[in-house]
């Protein structure tokens, strides 16, 4: 069986992306005052899991092609 990189990959910014997109969710608005009032953490957070979505959609693709 090999193991595709883009799982752990994709597992690894997926973790991380959620936990930003909790963080960001639930924190004051005040943390934000010095970055123009982008919410940076839930914008960086929502990249990280469409990214995740993306090397995960692609790992299931090439295993799904394999006969």
């Amino acid at each position: 069986m090999q193991l595709d990189i883009r799982i752990p990959i994709g597992l690894m910014f997926g973790v991380v992306g959620l936990i930003l997109v909790v963080f960001g969710g639930v924190s004051d608005k005040l943390l934000y005052a010095r970055s123009l009032g982008y919410n940076v953490n839930l914008i960086w957070g929502c990249v990280l899991v469409v990214f995740s979505a993306f090397m995960l959609g692609m790992a299931w693709h090439a295993r799904k092609r394999q006969p």
